[in-house]
């Protein structure tokens, strides 16, 4: 399954590592110096320059800046989940 981050990317979900509030970035003082490493790196992409960062999403290669709520994010790929599990299971006790 994929998870749409915003404008024209999207990740497939089994390469995302975890979604983080973009607000985490001032308030901890670790997440800051990661974020700084990973810019320094040219590791970072964001999806749309002119909406607000909401969330970012860490993978193993990069951190992707994303207009879409972290929240919103993570209901997705849950929803998305569920919707296969629901299919997989019905194809199990159907004749």
């Amino acid at each position: 399954m994929f998870l749409h981050l915003g404008s024209e990317k999207s990740l497939l979900n089994k390469e995302i590592i975890g979604i983080f509030d973009y607000n985490l970035i001032k308030k901890s003082r670790i997440t800051k110096e990661f974020m700084e490493i990973i810019t320094n790196e040219g590791a970072m992409e964001q999806t749309n320059i002119d909406k607000k960062v909401k969330s970012f999403i860490v993978t193993k290669d990069k951190v992707f800046l994303s207009p879409i709520s972290s929240l919103t994010l993570q209901k997705r790929i849950l929803n998305a989940a569920y919707q296969n599990e629901q299919e997989n299971s019905e194809g199990i006790f159907s004749d």
